[in-house]
């Protein structure tokens, strides 16, 4: 079995085990909303309308097309960006007036094939609003960054083998800019995220189950050495990483309420990740760096779309 077939199965499966037991030795239980695992047996809602819309940013696709030709999944165009558009201010626009004392991390622009990511839509299939407020989801690799990016930079035309984050996390603090955070990256299958108003998704493949994907910023941890397989744990992160990810997490924006895990949006329940995460650590990071907009990360439109009856 090749390297990368090995990192294929792992992503998609993505240790398909179920969690046998709570995080302990002082790593804190996952407890806010966010992180809370949606029923799967409850029905997904349609997404509801979003709120005034601010920008007047156009890089929205308007909907997902209904149909797919019969007999194979339909392969995924490559759009390739526009050439020059490719620099940190694709990923990020800084607001040094807003810079906190705290250590920068250094940031790596790695953007992945175009088959692995694609547009954020203002209405799902049905035609209804699907630009919802934005959610974070944490991930880890399981398997090293180099292959992970090995995975990502490989064609997958079916949409079925496609998979991607917006940002990867190395082991020492290095931020990988995967996808730019206005493009809809494929980080959970099928998923919905646990919001005040109940059960958040949209769907946008006729082949495939509603999804947090439209409205989420993937993040992901790569996986220390001895986690590399599908233990229910393994020896943590690093300091380094825990302060990126609390660094980067802070220039999205996104409430504390609207930060989760790959493991609480997966209605499948078998996704586990990240494992041994310390969210007490992390959090309490999160609290000293300040909240910017840093980060967009939806796509918007200067017309809001209505909900339709």
């Amino acid at each position: 079995m090749t390297k990368k077939l090995v990192w294929a199965i792992a992503l998609v499966s993505l240790c398909v085990v179920t969690l046998v037991a709570t995080i302990s030795s002082g790593v804190a239980q996952l407890r806010l909303p966010g992180f809370e695992t949606p029923d799967q047996s409850a029905p997904v809602p349609i997404a509801p309308a979003p709120g005034p819309l601010q920008s007047l940013s156009t890089n929205c696709a308007l909907q997902p097309e209904r149909k797919r030709p019969k007999g194979r999944l339909a392969a995924r165009p490559r759009q390739q960006l526009p050439p020059g558009s490719v620099t940190l201010e694709r990923f990020r626009k800084a607001e040094s007036s807003k810079e906190s004392v705290l250590p920068t991390p250094r940031e790596v622009i790695a953007l992945i094939d175009p088959t692995n990511f694609g547009d954020r839509f203002l209405r799902d299939l049905n035609g209804k609003a699907a630009l919802l407020d934005p959610i974070v989801v944490l991930h880890e690799t399981v398997a090293s960054a180099s292959s992970a990016l090995n995975f990502f930079r490989h064609p997958h035309p079916n949409d079925a083998e496609q998979a991607s984050y917006h940002t990867l996390i190395t082991l020492d603090g290095t931020v990988m800019y995967l996808v730019p955070p206005d493009k809809r990256a494929f980080g959970a299958g099928n998923s919905a995220f646990r919001g005040a108003n109940g059960l958040e998704a949209v769907r946008t493949n006729p082949d495939f189950p509603s999804s947090v994907n439209n409205f989420a910023y993937h993040i992901s941890l790569e996986t220390p050495p001895d986690g590399n397989g599908n233990s229910t744990r393994h020896s943590g992160y690093t300091e380094a990483q825990y302060q990126s990810l609390a660094w980067v997490v802070a220039k999205t924006g996104v409430p504390d309420v609207r930060i989760t895990t790959h493991r609480a949006v997966d209605r499948s329940r078998s996704r586990i990740d990240p494992r041994s995460f310390n969210d007490a650590k992390f959090f309490t990071l999160l609290k000293a760096y300040p909240k910017t907009s840093e980060i967009s990360v939806r796509c918007t439109d200067p017309t809001p779309v209505q909900p339709q009856s």
